[in-house]
């Protein structure tokens, strides 16, 4: 199943947007055009998802050479995401969570705006500034500045932003209690919600309980009670 997922989400996400830079014309009278947005961020947020877990090795599990293969093509399709940095970072942030010091994920002032911006410049490298550098100029050639940005750039914002937003800043942010395992807490069962919001990653006390479950399964975690 978690290849599948894997598979799905990944060509969902080459074929929309393949589609919309090819076949579609930004309207922004049109609702559509919005709805395409949408579509597209989410799937940009899938394949974050889907790299995350070929991290923890869920997509494969006992085969890590596949997880990191997937993982590596999830994350580059995303925004030209070096894989190798995001197991680092990510094994940090599972180690120490929500620490000031030690996770690359976290930021101490609790601020919104300041935690997301520094939230992607951890995560960004000269190489993926080259990449997706190169990748614009090259598409520039057959499709027009409007498509990019509003069909393939601003979708992978908005996707970066629901992952940090759901996953990261409401999960970790202060005050952390006592009563909050990994410093971590969890939005209120809704599986509905949950998978729209961000894939259950908002159901993240469960995440870092059972860090080997994969995304599609935390809602059992979570009608098993432990937030």
């Amino acid at each position: 199943m978690g290849l599948l997922l894997a598979a799905v989400i990944c060509l969902s996400w080459i074929a929309h947007v393949t589609y919309l830079l090819v076949q579609v014309t930004v309207d922004i009278a049109s609702p559509l055009t919005y709805a395409h947005i949408a579509l597209q961020a989410y799937l940009s947020t899938g394949l974050f998802i889907t790299a995350h877990d070929a991290i923890h090795g869920t997509v494969a599990p006992g085969r890590p050479r596949l997880n990191a293969i997937i993982g590596g093509i999830a994350s580059f399709l995303y925004a030209g995401l070096w894989y190798p940095r995001l197991v680092v970072n990510h094994h940090m942030h599972h180690a120490h969570p929500a620490d000031d010091n030690d996770d690359p994920d976290y930021h101490r002032s609790n601020n919104l705006v300041v935690w997301y911006l520094t939230f992607m410049w951890r995560y960004a490298t000269v190489w993926q500034i080259v990449v997706m550098g190169a990748a614009y100029n090259v598409l520039n050639v057959w499709v027009p500045a409007a498509s990019l940005w509003w069909f393939w750039i601003v979708p992978a914002f908005m996707g970066s932003f629901q992952l940090f937003y759901f996953g990261t800043y409401r999960p970790h942010r202060k005050p952390h209690t006592a009563g909050m395992p990994h410093n971590a807490r969890s939005q209120s069962a809704n599986h509905v919600w949950a998978l729209i919001s961000c894939y259950f990653f908002g159901y993240h006390t469960e995440h870092h309980v059972s860090p080997g479950t994969p995304w599609w399964q935390l809602w059992k975690v979570k009608d098993n009670g432990i937030s």
